[in-house]
């Protein structure tokens, strides 16, 4: 039986390893590490340290489908729909630029549930398992871990953002061949905070917006009442707000502590929305790469840096970032992994 390593939980990780499952079943051994505490990647919902009566996603709002993705991903969005993880957008989006033949998505259980469904009956599952190298050992790969220590595996698929698979020690740079380096190189990332503030039960938003893109505003361009959002408003939760600021914005303070641009955000959301009631809590997220603007130019979803033991990349940077690209990237690496295992 083939053991094979997929880093990242995110969305390419989870439904690569939940497909690569369905397709050779008992032939092979998965094993999903991040090196986060829970699963998701930037499909991440986040809950405030002191309440399990609050949740809200602090990366990806809402999945939009077009036509010709609905299509040939559908068995995907139909398999989420009947889950219910997935459900139609039907809150007012200000500012939303409609696009003919589109359909918009959200989650009521918040994001993280779609990576949450493929990986419940994908694989063995380990959060903070931060890989900082790849030695190749014979037919295998040693995959060394933050903590010093490490496994062996036949394959490795690497879903983590193109700078962090550029870090990695070991023999990953050596096998790369320079046009490959020159095409991870090119990869650029968007950055930006996210605030989610999270209310008390008796708080009644005064807006009638479910979500609002900000212009003219050079700190923040999107907020959204995350819990009407998903409609997941009720007795006794509290709803939340999430914050999202511009890319500028995040540039200008990528490198700032995020307790130390927590209040200059909360102070451009009081311009916003003066009437904003007290929070019971506040969360503040970094996001160092939140969206590729640009991707590895004409991939076909992934990367092969070695064939046998396989070493492949996949993710949003080798096609596109949004949903359907990281499901294209998924599909892409099942073949690869199929074809070599």
């Amino acid at each position: 039986m083939s053991r094979v390593l997929i880093v990242g939980a995110g969305l390419t990780g989870s439904l690569c390893a939940c497909l690569l499952r369905r397709e050779l079943q008992n032939k092979v051994h998965i094993v999903v590490w991040d090196k986060a505490k829970g699963s998701g990647g930037r499909m991440s919902t986040s809950r405030p340290p002191d309440s399990s009566s609050h949740s809200a996603d602090l990366g990806a709002q809402y999945i939009t489908a077009t036509a010709a993705y609905a299509q040939s991903h559908h068995s995907v969005y139909s398999e989420l729909m009947a889950a219910g993880v997935l459900q139609p957008l039907d809150g007012l989006v200000e500012g939303l630029r409609q696009r003919d033949g589109s359909t918009d998505y959200m989650t009521p259980l918040g994001m993280s549930s779609v990576v949450k469904h493929f990986l419940s009956e994908s694989a063995d599952l380990f959060f903070e398992r931060h890989v900082t190298g790849l030695y190749r050992r014979g037919a295998s790969w040693e995959v060394q871990r933050k903590a010093g220590d490490s496994e062996m595996f036949d394959a490795v698929v690497l879903t983590m953002p193109v700078p962090q698979i550029l870090q990695l020690q070991g023999d990953v740079g050596h096998m790369l061949s320079v046009e490959q380096k020159q095409q991870l190189d090119g990869v650029v990332y968007s950055s930006r905070f996210a605030l989610a503030l999270f209310f008390p039960p008796d708080v009644v938003f005064s807006f009638p917006w479910a979500a609002r893109y900000v212009t003219n505003n050079r700190s923040i361009c999107y907020i959204a009442a995350d819990s009407r959002k998903r409609n997941a408003d009720g007795p006794g939760r509290g709803p939340s707000l999430v914050v999202h600021t511009s890319v500028p914005f995040g540039v200008e303070h990528l490198e700032k502590d995020k307790e130390d641009v927590q209040p200059i955000i909360l102070q451009e959301l009081h311009k916003l929305l003066p009437d904003l009631p007290q929070p019971i809590s506040i969360k503040c997220q970094k996001w160092r790469y939140s969206q590729v603007l640009t991707s590895v130019p004409d991939c076909p979803g992934h990367m092969t840096i070695h064939d046998r033991p396989l070493l492949v990349c996949g993710g949003d940077s080798f096609v596109h970032s949004n949903f359907d690209g990281c499901v294209e990237s998924a599909l892409s690496v099942l073949s690869v992994l199929k074809a070599s295992l």
